[in-house]
């Protein structure tokens, strides 16, 4: 048999298209990985007890929108991604910008300040256990998020891994900022930065792996 021949026996059997696929799982997924990171920081870590102040408080708004961009960014790259043959397109500078933005600021407050202040700026009270927490919390959300590409056949699956892998540290770090007490640029600038990136190398590394098909 020839190959056309092949092909167009096995598209004769092909059934319809179901495009309300990928919406579901990833609806899954998010659900999982948003619902399992406030579980696990409301049983193991808490919130932090002046929350109520810091919603009245811009800067926690802040807070919480440089891993709000980053977690919409890596979503329409992740979905993309997903899909056999499709590019990203321009859809990393959504990811990029907010970082460099952050970093930006973090230069600019570390400038302004003493120089007796800027090592204590940087490290805060927490530095040590910031990044393991929001890899914690982003351990349902690695999971299901990575569920949910494998029943889409990704073509780029190292990409795709590294966006699933964003995506959950993303949203882990979402949470994260309500128990978080760090309120300086500076912090964010390493220890979020750092929590959003390993995920995402960790999801390069399993991609190829967990994503084949």
């Amino acid at each position: 048999m020839k190959t056309d021949d092949l092909a167009a026996l096995l598209a004769s059997n092909a059934g319809p298209i179901d495009r309300s696929l990928p919406t579901r799982r990833y609806g899954v997924a998010l659900l999982v990985a948003a619902v399992g990171a406030v579980l696990l920081m409301l049983a193991f870590l808490g919130v932090r007890p002046d929350i109520m102040t810091m919603l009245g408080t811009p800067l926690f708004w802040i807070k919480l929108a440089f891993p709000l961009i980053i977690a919409i960014g890596a979503f329409l790259i992740a979905r993309r991604l997903a899909r056999p043959g499709i590019r990203p397109g321009q859809r990393w500078l959504i990811v990029v910008v907010p970082i460099l933005a952050v970093w930006i600021a973090a230069l600019v407050t570390l400038g302004l300040a003493p120089v007796s202040d800027r090592l204590n700026m940087v490290l805060g009270i927490s530095w040590r256990t910031c990044l393991f927490n929001i890899l914690y919390l982003a351990v349902p959300g690695f999971v299901a998020l990575f569920w949910a590409m494998k029943g889409m056949a990704p073509t780029r699956p190292r990409l795709a891994g590294a966006a699933a892998g964003l995506l959950a540290s993303a949203l882990a770090t979402i949470v994260y900022s309500f128990h978080c007490p760090e309120m300086e640029v500076a912090f964010w600038a390493v220890w979020y930065v750092a929590g959003l990136l390993v995920p995402a190398g960790i999801g390069a590394l399993l991609g190829p792996r967990l994503l084949r098909w």
